[in-house]
């Protein structure tokens, strides 16, 4: 549970998640703040201070800092954390999502009151009519889908050249995993698949996914590509790939599988 409204000493150590318009402060070796609140009178002034959780038997706190931003190249998505430590990117993950919160909960939505935070939950709360309000997940899906010897990989407007990934798609209103995985594949790529398989899951600041992941077979069609979503999408040999996406992400671990699975066969 994240604890908010606390009071530290001076000399209490931690790890500091420092953010800043959806970005983390890292230092100059692109680590995570390491010390005592002392030590980051430098970095920020203690405006919001929320307990997060532990790395390394010390506690990790977010810090939200609105205006000093000294040096640009100090501020980092939380996907730099990524090739450090898996539960070190949760942690800032889980920063920058719960800095977005309180950031976009301030008022009251239903009547435009202000807001307080609730003590013993992450969740704010108006005191003239009572609504609550607890930090949005968005669920997306990403879909891994081979044929004998080939993986279907597509590059989004989003991504530069010559970067493919495999197919994503956020779910929408009372629609299950496996049909939004179906569903986004069609709308995307234009192909149908089969023998969907769930994989794992992985939270993703952008700015608050919670990623299911899923391998498929290839059932039916022609790869159609989606006007202004999917710049280009094509068949590619297991064994001979493009610059994708880095084993610690989900969707990388997705075409290692593949790639181990088609080695096996």
């Amino acid at each position: 549970m994240i604890k908010h409204s606390i009071t530290l000493p001076d000399n209490e150590p931690g790890f500091w998640f420092v953010v800043n318009k959806g970005r983390l402060y890292l230092t100059d070796e692109g680590r995570v703040p390491q010390g005592t609140l002392a030590d980051l009178a430098k970095i920020a002034e203690p405006e919001h201070i929320c307990w997060l959780g532990q790395y390394q038997q010390q506690s990790c706190y977010l810090l939200i800092d609105h205006d000093r931003i000294a040096d640009e190249s100090c501020w980092h998505s939380a996907r730099s954390l990524l090739t450090q430590d898996e539960l070190l990117f949760q942690l800032g993950a889980r920063a920058l999502q719960v800095a977005l919160f309180l950031q976009t909960h301030r008022f009251c939505g239903q009547c435009g009151s202000a807001m307080h935070l609730v003590n013993w939950e992450l969740a704010t709360l108006c005191g003239k009519c009572g609504h609550r309000c607890y930090p949005r997940i968005a669920p997306c899906v990403l879909v891994g889908i081979s044929r004998p010897g080939q993986i279907l990989l597509a590059r989004s407007s989003r991504h530069k050249a010559g970067f493919y990934s495999i197919l994503a798609g956020f779910v929408e209103s009372a629609e299950t995993l496996e049909q939004a995985a179906a569903r986004e594949v069609k709308e995307e790529v234009g192909v149908d698949i089969t023998n969907l398989r769930y994989v794992g899951s992985q939270p993703w600041p952008f700015p608050h996914s919670l990623m299911a992941g899923f391998t498929a077979d290839y059932l039916q069609g022609d790869i159609i590509c989606q006007p202004h979503e999917i710049e280009e999408a094509a068949w590619f040999d297991l064994n001979d790939l493009p610059q994708v996406p880095p084993v610690e992400t989900l969707s990388g671990r997705i075409i290692r599988q593949l790639q181990q699975k088609n080695l096996q066969q």
